[in-house]
């Protein structure tokens, strides 16, 4: 039987590779910098925006009140008016991806445990390499992957963006499976 104690090192190794791996497409590769376009009028944006002293969060506009709501005419007037969007604003500071880092790495370690989790469950200590990257890559590709189409179907996020997410998902799944596959323990 192979436990999840003794999947430590491949859990940490792949967290690692995958986040080697994700600054190099992010800050070498760049074929994410244009997943968000700019706005035209920016700045008169960002001054009205700025007027209105609007909490961090996530904003949907228009927003109706209930289902009921999404049907009255002035509802539907303001919807067919325009604009009609969702927008995330975050907090006014100094630009910094320290703890968004962090909590990155962290995601990683846990798509590790999933992936250690279910191959663990489904192989015995010996098992082949190819049965080890199999289960622990797809496990981990769906749990880099998957969820993303949601971003697309509800949030009208480009398809081509979450596309490329989904591939850099695919290149992290592939490591996680490859390490594993790796260090798998042997009878």
């Amino acid at each position: 039987m192979v436990t999840l104690a003794s999947l430590w090192l491949p859990i940490l190794l792949s967290a690692s590779a995958t986040f080697i791996v994700s600054a190099i497409i992010h800050m070498v590769l760049g074929y994410h910098k244009n997943d968000f376009s700019g706005l035209s009028s920016e700045k008169q944006v960002m001054d009205d925006l700025r007027k209105h002293n609007i909490p961090p969060g996530n904003y949907h506009f228009p927003r109706p009140k209930d289902m009921k709501d999404m049907k009255s005419p002035e509802f539907l007037e303001k919807y067919k008016q325009g604009p009609v969007g969702f927008i995330t604003l975050m907090e006014n500071k100094t630009p910094g991806m320290g703890k968004e880092l962090t909590l990155w790495f962290i995601n990683s370690i846990i798509v590790g445990i999933f992936a250690a989790y279910i191959a663990s469950e489904a192989l015995p200590a010996g098992a082949e390499y190819l049965s080890v990257f199999r289960f622990a890559g797809t496990t981990a590709f769906v749990g880099y992957s998957l969820a993303l189409m949601q971003n697309s179907i509800w949030y009208k996020r480009s398809w081509a963006a979450t596309s490329k997410s989904m591939f850099d998902g695919l290149i992290y799944g592939l490591l996680t499976g490859g390490i594993f596959g790796w260090l798998w323990p042997v009878m």
